[in-house]
């Protein structure tokens, strides 16, 4: 009987790129549960195959972090990107390109915390690292300053982040036209930030163009679709749109418990949104 031949080191790498293809469009899906068990699996793969401190494995890590971000486990999300950031920093050096990512993500997962005020030392380094390496018109940069605009906006510092976030807008527009995530994203943060300054006719423009965006882009039952709802609704709650804002959590909802499950914090707080419409109604 013939033994089974090895694997060779090509084969191992060409499954892991496989395994972190498959992590990457579930997560692009809204399939977190799916994502993550690939990301898992790719991370176990890289270990062996590279060792546990190799670049490579930062990557990895980086993304099993945002997908963490994405299902509210901000803990593991941080212990996740910080191993990422030692291993950058260890080969790379402190200005690496590399860390702005991670530094850029850091301060997006303070965000997601609520604590603004932390997270804007990160999503400053991140601008820092990045236009000394790339210059301020790079897609990249632009990503980065919208990240500090909206931590800059949670700190209701809106005479800094509007500015930051049409600066960003621009770059996108000038470099991937009308119709792109990063384009939608930056719509629904500017919308946030006009309805906080009580702009709440354009707010509702800038919203339902994230809103349309969004769903041509990633359909209409994606995770990110639902947040946009959540938002939209909260703005005509204010105007006291009762109907219109009702129809809005309801489909939000149903979303995020089909994504998220019950116990995530995005599904929570819908529901608190939706509690409180109904109760002033009645």
């Amino acid at each position: 009987m013939k033994n089974a031949r090895s694997k060779s080191p090509n084969d191992e790498k060409s499954r892991l790129r496989l395994l972190v293809k498959w992590a990457d469009d579930c997560r692009a899906q809204g399939r977190y549960p799916q994502a993550e068990a690939f990301y898992r699996k790719a991370l176990t793969a890289a270990e062996s195959i590279f060792g546990p401190d190799h670049v490579e494995i930062s990557a990895i890590l980086n993304n099993l972090a945002v997908l963490y971000k994405y299902t509210g486990n901000f803990d593991e999300a941080e212990w996740l990107y910080r191993r990422a950031l030692a291993i950058i920093e260890a080969k790379l050096g402190a200005d690496h390109p590399n860390l702005a990512t991670i530094y850029h993500n850091l301060g997006g997962l303070e965000h997601a915390r609520g604590r603004f005020a932390a997270g804007e030392p990160f999503a400053r380094r991140s601008v820092e690292i990045r236009e000394k390496a790339l210059g301020s018109n790079h897609v990249d940069v632009a990503a980065d300053v919208a990240a500090l605009a909206a931590i800059l906006d949670g700190q209701k510092k809106f005479d800094e982040s509007e500015p930051l976030y049409r600066r960003a807008m621009a770059i996108f527009e000038r470099a991937y036209g009308p119709e792109h995530y990063e384009i939608a994203i930056n719509l629904n943060n500017l919308a946030a930030l006009k309805s906080a300054k009580g702009e709440s006719e354009e707010a509702e423009q800038l919203y339902r163009r994230a809103l349309a965006l969004k769903e041509k882009l990633l359909g209409a039952d994606h995770p990110d679709v639902a947040m946009t709802l959540n938002n939209l609704a909260v703005l005509l709650k204010k105007q006291a749109r009762y109907e219109e804002a009702e129809a809005m959590y309801e489909r939000a909802l149903k979303i995020f418990e089909q994504a998220l499950g019950p116990e995530h914090p995005k599904v929570i707080a819908c529901h608190e949104n939706y509690a409180r419409l109904l109760k002033g109604r009645r």
